[in-house]
């Protein structure tokens, strides 16, 4: 079956991949980590070794004998208004703006008014 989509596009995200968040709501309130992954449709991110939960895993016949069962942690999505990055300036949780820079929309941080994305 093919998935239904409503034909809007997905919206811009102020979360990258490889940005430093801190956990503003749920369990793992407090928490600084690395976005390892964004789900743009999903208006998610996962976050390295935050929000963790046991999956079991089957045991499976692979070429060359079989893998045993198990149970293993996954790091699990966490929706996007649930965390804030992390300003790299001042190291404090901010929200995100954006502004044009010589023709190029950039994201900056209100709490300092720095920009993120400046090489």
């Amino acid at each position: 079956m093919e998935e239904k989509t409503s034909g809007a596009k997905s919206p811009k995200l102020k979360i990258k991949t490889g940005d430093e968040v801190v956990i503003i709501a749920g369990k793992d309130k407090g928490e600084r980590g690395r976005v390892v992954e964004v789900l743009r449709d999903r208006m998610r991110v996962r976050i390295e070794g935050l929000n963790l939960a046991t999956k079991h895993v089957k045991p499976q016949r692979v070429a060359g004998g079989t893998r045993p069962g198990d149970r293993v942690s996954r790091a699990m999505p966490i929706h996007i208004s649930n965390v804030k990055l992390v300003d790299p300036h001042s190291g404090k949780p901010t929200r995100v703006g954006r502004k044009e820079v010589n023709g190029k929309l950039m994201r900056y941080a209100k709490v300092s008014g720095e920009l993120i994305d400046a090489d």
